[in-house]
């Protein structure tokens, strides 16, 4: 890290979700400013559908660390070497390290906590 941690509040009531433009359309995110503050060491982000219908297909991420909490609605995942899922609010998934996983499937109501490090918001395709 070249800068040192600064404090991060993102309040709800300032909340913007913004489409993830170019790279999953169908889905918006609320960036909860992680990234800035711990100079790209993590990034945390709350995820929406923006239409329904989409899917991400099998891939995985360069993350050492990321985690999904679900808070509102369901979604449908594939996880490599555990099979599919649909996880409703209240549950929560660990990904190791290049774990091959899908976001199949979900209502129009998804809302998704999700906690990743470094922060880098890409995928790489299966």
């Amino acid at each position: 890290m070249t800068n040192a941690p600064k404090f991060c509040l993102s309040r709800g009531k300032d909340a913007e979700f913004k489409p993830m433009t170019g790279y999953r359309d169908w889905l918006k995110i609320r960036d909860l400013g992680l990234s800035e503050a711990t100079d790209g060491q993590f990034d945390a982000w709350v995820t929406r559908a923006n239409d329904l219908g989409g899917s991400t297909g099998r891939h995985y991420h360069e993350y050492d660390f990321q985690i999904m909490y679900v808070t509102k609605g369901w979604v449908k995942m594939y996880y490599e070497g555990e099979g599919e899922f649909v996880l409703h609010a209240g549950d929560f998934v660990y990904h190791p390290p290049r774990h091959i996983h899908d976001f199949m499937e979900y209502s129009d109501d998804i809302e998704i906590f999700e906690l990743a490090s470094p922060a880098n918001h890409s995928a790489i395709d299966v």
